[in-house]
């Protein structure tokens, strides 16, 4: 079993800059790929960007440019720094650890961008 506890979110301004992490816990392989999501009210949930354990990247052609995802692997931390913040980025952001045996979601944090 896998727990990921997501934390950062918040209520920021249009232009601004936002912090994500997400600390996993438990049975976790060595070998792992941690990934970022969002959902809008009423939206399908669509994929932000992604690390490998090795680290390489993949972003979402709506972020590219703006967001960097990141990951500590001495703390099973995966973020994801988000700037120059737009209206549309407003959702729900969840994180997602997939290994061998399965995939795990957090439970979500909420991101508001609004002035």
């Amino acid at each position: 079993q896998v727990q990921l506890v997501e934390s950062g979110g918040g209520l920021v301004q249009p232009g601004g800059s936002l912090r994500l992490s997400c600390a996993a816990s438990g049975s976790i392989s060595r070998i792992t790929t941690m990934a970022w999501y969002r959902q809008a009210p009423g939206k399908q949930r669509d994929f932000v960007a992604i690390i490998t354990s090795g680290g390489d990247t993949g972003y979402a052609d709506s972020v590219k440019g703006r967001f960097t995802i990141s990951r500590d692997n001495a703390k099973n931390t995966v973020y994801l720094q988000m700037s120059s913040l737009k209206p549309e980025d407003t959702a729900v952001y969840y994180c997602k650890l997939t290994q061998v045996s399965s995939s795990y979601w957090g439970q979500g944090t909420q991101v508001t961008v609004s002035s």
